[in-house]
């Protein structure tokens, strides 16, 4: 087999067992690799319905066939499990260095089961692996711990994943951060990995991920490359700028959400721009392994030092969502959500929650007593509430549920901006409505990467769309959205690649790199069996299509107060239906026994 290496590792922290397990070529021509083969063995192996942290669920943790060798953007990896904060699947995916390593070191993923009684890590070392004590490593900051195992194994070659306070107290939107700063950051990751009393996963690997062909992938490679390089985005302004070059774009059409999402046009946007950053902070680009983009930041700033980020997420959740502009304030935060290992978008999004309840009188000044007030600008909440969050002290214990679970305990869960209760991210629906529908469709809840209809709303990828057109052709882009980001996430790669490449380019590398002969068709139709399969998991956990297939009334029933979209709701429930049939379910979104048949999931049903 190429580009898998066919086995994967079984760990079971309740029994201290760990398994070598392994799988056949056929089962990569279904699922691919990574998020396609980690949604096939929870289905298999797993009760959709058992507690996200209880030791019944699963976290797996999966480089694809592409990680760890030369296509462009190959280190990439996914931590799929059921989310705690959802109650439904997730698949978070992070890049850095860690999933290049897991490749090295020879495996196709980490299962982790059961959980340990007490703090462990995971020591990898090509096919040497220890469950060590991690008793002196619970507290500690990322930062912190990666510094410790590294000194403790003695090799400065590792790379590390690893959970902060807010995942070892089980903070909902807890993070996994790898290489100090790369975030598999949402939907509670890192609350399961501390339910398990997993601290952290080290990894130093030496082997080459079996190639094909590797002449003619190289050939391939670098004409993928040059593509990238040629592109105005992926060439030009996320290198220049970072994901940060968003920020003026998307606040100059009208989408970028404001104080939660009240409005989509912030004043004050450029002050946190990638230009603003870029001016005043940036030391260096940070590109991921084998990255020809480098979009990361390395900036400097007096009072963290040297840091990593923010990227355009993590600006808009700390920064206009909350009415924030202080540029320096904002990567200060950044940091501390590395540091703690929060999700960013999930931090911004409960805090702004807060402000919004604070503004209409619900969260008062006599329950925060000498805690900030929850001011709209105030950087103060900030700083003062990421580390309350992640230690789960006073009111930060109640904002560790999440912006619905914390809206909904003073009985308006209306100011959670959040789709299956995940936060949603830094694009307003009133300004795009097919990523509206997106956000309702998508298997984890409120998610903007697993189905990104902003590049032909707004940046015209693959080509320019009305974003207010809700036609059939609206829907069908979207659809082939969310089947080939399910491809891109299998195979290992980046999704910032489709800025310069197309799905006949996923085609060539893979099939250059696997040895097979498969058509473009082909592998969409792969990623049409893993969102099928997702939901499926849903439906079996308890999704109910007609009550959790939504978004906030505020998209529905307010209107876009100003700007470029001034006046626009989103038409969800005359897209829905529409997207239901070109899927091929049944109206009440539920998969059919015929669909299922066709894309092999039947077994699951």
């Amino acid at each position: 087999m190429y580009g898998n290496w066919g086995r994967f590792l079984r760990v079971n922290l309740s029994t201290g067992e760990v398994k070598v397990e392994e799988y056949g070529e056929e089962l990569a021509k279904k699922w691919l690799g990574s998020r396609g083969l980690a949604i096939y063995l929870l289905l298999k192996e797993m009760d959709p319905k058992a507690d996200p942290l209880g030791p019944e669920n699963k976290l797996i943790i999966a480089p694809g066939p592409l990680s760890g060798t030369s296509a462009p953007t190959g280190g990439r990896y996914n931590v799929v499990t059921k989310s705690p904060q959802t109650g439904f699947i997730t698949m978070s995916n992070s890049g850095g260095y860690f999933g290049a390593e897991l490749k090295f070191a020879g495996w196709d993923a980490i299962v982790v089961e059961g959980q340990s009684e007490k703090p462990v890590y995971i020591y990898i070392k090509d096919d040497h692996v220890e469950i060590r004590d991690a008793s002196h490593l619970w507290g500690k900051v990322v930062s912190e711990t990666e510094a410790a195992i590294k000194k403790e194994i003695g090799s400065n070659k590792l790379h590390i994943a690893s959970i902060g306070p807010a995942g070892e107290n089980l903070v909902k939107f807890a993070a996994i951060i790898n290489d100090g700063h790369r975030a598999a950051g949402r939907a509670g990751v890192g609350a399961v990995m501390g339910s398990k009393k997993l601290k952290a996963i080290a990894v130093e690997g030496s082997k080459r991920v079996p190639i094909a062909d590797r002449q003619k992938f190289m050939l391939v490679v670098r004409e993928k490359i040059n593509k990238l390089r040629n592109d105005p985005v992926a060439g030009g302004g996320l290198p220049k700028y970072g994901t940060a070059v968003l920020v003026n774009i998307i606040n100059e059409n009208g989408l970028y959400p404001t104080r939660n999402f009240q409005t989509g046009v912030f004043e004050h946007a450029y002050e946190q721009s990638g230009e603003a950053m870029t001016a005043k902070y940036l030391i260096r680009n940070q590109p991921c392994y084998a990255c020809p983009i480098g979009c990361g930041r390395v900036n400097k700033l007096p009072t963290v030092g040297v840091t990593e980020g923010p990227e355009y997420e993590s600006i808009w959740a700390l920064g206009a969502n909350l009415g924030i502009n202080d540029l320096a304030s904002i990567i200060e935060a950044n940091h501390q959500c590395d540091e703690f290992g929060l999700d960013t978008i999930s931090t911004g999004g409960t805090l702004a929650a807060a402000m919004e309840l604070y503004e209409k009188g619900y969260l008062t000044d006599e329950e925060l007593g000498d805690a900030p007030p929850f001011r709209w600008g105030n950087t103060e909440v900030l700083h003062y509430y990421i580390e309350k969050i992640a230690k789960r002290e006073g009111l930060g214990d109640k904002l560790a549920e999440g912006s619905y679970r914390f809206a909904e305990m003073y009985g308006h869960p209306e100011y959670s901006m959040s789709v299956k209760k995940l936060e949603l991210p830094a694009y307003d629906p009133r300004g795009a409505e097919g990523h509206g529908l997106g956000y309702a469709t998508n298997n984890r809840g409120g998610c903007h990467i697993k189905n990104y209809m902003i590049s032909p709303e707004i940046l015209g990828y693959p080509y320019k769309m009305d974003p207010h057109d809700i036609s059939d052709d609206k829907v069908k882009m979207l659809i082939l959205f969310q089947d080939l980001s399910a491809v891109i996430d299998a195979a290992g790669l980046c999704l910032f690649t489709t800025f310069g490449l197309g799905a006949d380019d996923y085609r060539d590398m893979l099939n250059a790199a696997l040895g097979w002969d498969f058509s473009t068709e082909d592998y969409l139709k792969i990623g049409e069996r893993i969102w099928n399969a997702e939901r499926l998991f849903n439906l079996k956990a308890g999704f109910d299509p007609a009550k959790d297939e939504t978004l906030p009334k505020r998209f529905l029933e307010e209107p876009m107060p100003e700007g470029p979209n001034k006046g626009h709701v989103v038409r969800l429930k005359e897209m829905l239906p529409r997207y239901y049939a070109l899927r091929g379910w049944t109206e009440d979104g539920r998969i059919p026994k015929e669909k299922a048949e066709e894309l092999g999931i039947a077994e699951f049903l």
